[in-house]
């Protein structure tokens, strides 16, 4: 069995993925900005959950949750890196001080738990790190452009983690969930505080007053759960891992239109080069 962090697991998927890794035997460092969100997972299960505070903007709290894990389960053999919000604003619209946020918490915020664990798996020469990306970094609508550029950067660091890593016995794995009935889309969801009425027909239609998509997501968050922790447990698990109907086909239909692209310009494209 393993020793699975999770950050971000108070609500929706992080609790699902926290639930099914314990329903497995694993031992799991639950965690949440306020550790009583999460008690209620480590009570029901004593002897492989414990509890911590972890904001993933605060290098010291990401440095104890990791020596936590290490002195009562003996090191992270897995960590998902789930914490994050939502943020919609057309892109005149953010503000600098929300989109730095933004980044701290789901960019820097990874690469801060990432760093942490590394040493443990690099002298163990194994574990598994999965970072919680999106559909929208692949197809990224008006009014998402800050949250489809942050899940993208964080694609683009676990591609050469991968590579970085493959060497030394450690995966790395990016998760792109569809639409999962949990409060991303509500309690989770920020945006722009001062709309732009020039884009009303774009991206303010994404505003959350005008949302009405919570608790009507197709996406079961225990049957993403356990996908996600069948990948992992198979030792296998893929660069890509999409969950969701929708995500497959929102992700396929965006593969297909850029090979469309690139194909309807390679020639010219090609051309570019030094003549031999």
């Amino acid at each position: 069995m393993s020793t699975w962090l999770i950050t971000g697991c108070s609500t929706g998927l992080g609790r699902a993925f926290a639930e099914e890794a314990l329903a497995r035997g694993h031992d799991v460092v639950v965690t949440a900005r306020d550790a009583s969100a999460v008690q209620d997972i480590a009570d029901a299960h004593p002897d492989h959950a414990v509890a911590t505070a972890l904001d993933v903007t605060d290098p010291d709290q990401v440095t104890e949750a990791v020596r936590l894990a290490t002195e009562r389960f003996g090191g992270v053999d897995v960590l998902v890196n789930n914490a994050g919000y939502g943020y919609r604003s057309a892109v005149e619209e953010g503000d600098d001080a929300d989109v730095a946020r933004l980044f701290d918490t789901h960019f820097h915020g990874s690469v801060r738990t990432v760093k942490a664990v590394l040493p443990g798996m690099r002298a163990r020469r194994s574990g598994t790190i999965v970072n919680l990306s999106s559909i929208g970094a692949r197809r990224t609508g008006p009014g998402s452009g800050y949250y489809g550029a942050v899940k993208a950067a964080i694609e683009q660091m676990t591609m050469a983690l991968r590579t970085e890593l493959a060497p030394l016995g450690i995966t790395a794995t990016v998760v792109e969930p569809g639409s999962f009935r949990t409060d991303f889309s509500g309690r989770s969801l920020t945006q722009s505080a001062t709309p732009i009425a020039d884009y009303a027909e774009t991206a303010g239609r994404r505003r959350i007053e005008a949302d009405t998509s919570d608790g009507t997501q197709p996406g079961d968050p225990a049957a993403g759960a356990r996908l996600l922790v069948d990948a992992v447990d198979s030792g296998e698990a893929p660069y890509l891992l999409l969950l969701g109907s929708d995500a497959v086909e929102i992700v396929t239909g965006a593969l297909d239109d850029l090979r469309r692209d690139v194909d309807a310009w390679a020639e010219r494209s090609r051309a570019t080069d030094f003549d031999a």
